[in-house]
């Protein structure tokens, strides 16, 4: 059987929103509603009228209610999302975006190429560090379509950096009537303060801000399947529900499954550190990080013994999955030390196999973050462990 297929893991590393092992773990409500909609559905069909309906309608009231806005479309993934509005506004014509936002989102895919493939123009103002309302002002001519704001969810500037507020772009968009247009990225849907994250915007910032349309991952800070939402004003929407590629970027039912489920934990925040695997993981304390970490190193030094060396040391998680990259989170890792292999070997082992385990590896060590294992997946690595003692085991004579 190839190694390539899909097979559930184990992430050990820390990164919670690891791209490589599927980015968010998704919630049982999720996962119970994508299982409930194996068969046929009502996918495109109206109950009521038993005629065909839209796609589009299934989680749109709940975005809007959760978000305050008018109208929301979902796609594939966040950048299809940026690609489908481009394509509907502003094929011919120019999108003014500060050069200090000319990301790349990932994969060798940045936004001025996103742009060229949408048909529109880029207008770049600014400088990387220092871009303001005048530039943007300057820029404007009777070819402008867009003016696009993307936030900058998987780098950060050091020092002299000066970006214009969206309350300005708004402002100014009003004023010359062109639509504000904004990529908030990880799709932040509460306010992660209360978890001692602080200065990351929600969606419902920028809708409250007045910008025209708002696109987001489904799969990020959001907590869902991969996704791209589009949320914003009917007449700009409607455009991109008429464009042709809406078909090739639309989603199927499993997807809306999940993504309809995940929004509903939205509606209780005070129970997203139960409901939610991803709020679940940033909001675990340090102190119960440190349990599951000290229980899972004495089961691990109960089987390897002198083989491998096995402690438990301080060391930080990340969001991961480009999403706030300066912010670090207190955890302890199990480590372990290999005497007789290198800790590659180590790794190699536990990663293949059922399910695969994940860690990281610093000097000499192998380590596994505890903040992204659960205790069932400590009863995993207990039992791969053994079989990774078997391998390593030295006959006595």
């Amino acid at each position: 059987m190839s190694s390539t297929l899909l097979s559930p893991a184990i992430n050990g590393t820390g990164v919670i929103l690891h791209t490589g092992l599927g980015r968010a773990v998704l919630s049982q409500a999720a996962s119970d509603a994508v299982a409930k909609m194996g068969g046929y559905c009502t996918i495109e069909l109206d109950i009521d009228t038993g005629k065909r309906g839209s796609r589009h309608e299934i989680v749109s009231q709940s975005i809007c209610e959760l978000t305050g806005a008018e109208s929301a479309i979902v796609v594939n993934n966040n950048a299809a999302a940026v690609l489908l509005i481009l394509s509907s506004l502003s094929s011919g014509k120019d999108v003014i975006m500060s050069r200090g936002q000319l990301v790349e989102i990932g994969g060798s895919f940045r936004m001025p190429d996103v742009m060229e493939q949408s048909g529109a123009r880029l207008v770049s103002v600014g400088s990387v560090n220092h871009t303001t309302i005048e530039d943007f002002r300057a820029a404007i001519t009777d070819q402008t379509s867009l003016i696009f704001a993307v936030h900058r969810s998987n780098f950060g500037v050091v020092g002299d950096d000066q970006e214009v507020p969206l309350d300005q772009l708004v402002t100014l968009g009003r004023e010359f009537n062109i639509p504000v247009a904004h990529d908030i990225g990880s799709g932040v849907l509460t306010d992660l303060s209360v978890y001692g994250l602080s200065g990351e915007a929600t969606v419902q910032d920028s809708v409250r801000e007045g910008v025209s349309i708002v696109c987001f991952s489904g799969d990020k800070l959001m907590g869902g399947p991969q996704a791209g939402i589009i949320i914003g004003e009917n007449r700009l929407l409607r455009r991109m529900k008429s464009n042709p590629i809406m078909r090739a970027l639309r989603v199927d039912k499993l997807t809306f499954a999940a993504l309809a489920a995940t929004i509903e934990l939205f509606r209780d925040a005070d129970s997203l550190p139960v409901t939610h695997p991803v709020i679940r993981m940033i909001s675990t304390p340090i102190a119960q990080v440190n349990v599951r970490a000290d229980q899972l190193c004495r089961r691990l030094g109960r089987i390897f013994g002198s083989v491998i060396s096995v402690s438990v040391e301080d060391s930080t998680s990340e969001i991961g999955g480009g999403t706030m990259p300066s912010h670090r989170l207190p955890t302890r890792v199990v480590s372990l030390t290999p005497s007789t292999v290198t800790n590659h070997e180590v790794a190699s082992l536990f990663r293949r196999g059922k399910p695969p385990v994940f860690g990281r590896l610093k000097g000499e060590r192998f380590l596994m973050d505890a903040r992204t294992l659960s205790d069932t997946d400590c009863d995993s690595i207990e039992k791969r462990a053994k079989d990774v003692y078997r391998t390593l085991e030295i006959p006595t004579d």
